[in-house]
């Protein structure tokens, strides 16, 4: 049986505002199945799960270099406790007009939603943390308005639990899932295996954009603002124009840093065409070109 490390982060009484926000950022990189938050207001507190000493390795590291004053502690807890846990909480996730996200032992529910069937692991993504939702939510609007259509070719940088790819894929689209953490690599195989998806629907491999091949009609991108702003050149690299306009969607982004992204892209000749928030997260959707369409 395999353990996972409870991580206690606390920000000291006192910080600078946004200090909390750029915690629950860096948690979302990290942690994106979500985690927990404390009571105290003060100072605030959060609690995660790492499920390697890779991940808890990488996380601590940002929040030495981005909130050196936060102090965290670390206790280990079964495996199989933590997932057992995950059957008293976890809920279906209803995204956009299209999706249901399901855990594995939901597969009989019934649902006129297409099912996005996701195993709950410690780091990676299950729809229900907004940035997650909001990307599911843009991505049933583009294939309800006929932006997205059957045949696209899609990347999803930052794969994490393969949810996206999955949904996609289930849509018609086939593409690539890319993600640098090895577990999360393994994750989306069990995931799009669990979804009843050949590999050609779904290419997953380890990596990021130097393992990308060819370009793509739409890119999505769930990661974090900064290395969204600082790929903005390189994801446009990949879009293509095949007879309609190359899309994004980009979430991962707090709303106090919309803005800056925004401008990345508009820079590389894409147009903001929708901006979906929830709490204070925001995905941006652009297009190529210069014709939008309705929001």
């Amino acid at each position: 049986m395999g353990f996972l490390t409870r991580l206690d982060i606390v920000l000291p009484a006192g910080s600078a505002e946004g200090d909390a926000d750029l915690l629950d950022a860096l948690l979302a990189r990290h942690f994106a199945h979500g985690w927990e938050e404390g009571p105290d207001e003060v100072a605030p507190q959060r609690v995660a799960y790492a499920g390697s000493p890779e991940v808890r390795a990488a996380f601590e590291a940002e929040l030495i270099a981005f909130l050196p004053a936060a102090s965290v502690s670390a206790c280990r807890v079964e495996e199989e406790n933590w997932a057992e846990a995950w059957k008293h909480f976890f809920t279906p996730v209803a995204c956009g007009r299209h999706f249901l996200v399901l855990a594995p032992w939901m597969r009989e529910e019934r649902t006129q939603r297409i099912p996005v069937v996701i195993k709950p692991k410690t780091a990676f993504g299950t729809g229900h943390h907004a940035s997650t939702a909001l990307c599911l939510e843009a991505l049933s609007d583009l294939y309800e308005r006929g932006r997205v259509r059957s045949g696209a070719r899609f990347l999803d940088l930052g794969t994490g639990s393969g949810i996206l790819g999955i949904a996609a894929a289930k849509l018609g689209l086939r593409g690539d899932g890319l993600d640098t953490d090895p577990e999360a690599v393994e994750n989306a195989l069990e995931n799009r295996a669990g979804n009843g998806l050949a590999p050609e629907c779904l290419r997953l491999c380890l990596g990021s954009l130097e393992v990308a091949e060819g370009r793509y009609d739409l890119v999505m991108a769930n990661i974090l603002a900064g290395p969204l702003t600082e790929m903005a050149p390189q994801l446009a690299g990949f879009t293509a124009a095949t007879g309609a306009e190359p899309l994004l969607v980009l979430s991962g982004i707090l709303d106090t840093q919309a803005d800056a992204v925004a401008a990345a892209y508009e820079s590389c000749g894409f147009h903001e065409t929708r901006r979906l928030a929830r709490e204070e997260w925001v995905a941006l959707v652009f297009a190529g070109g210069t014709a939008g369409y309705d929001s």
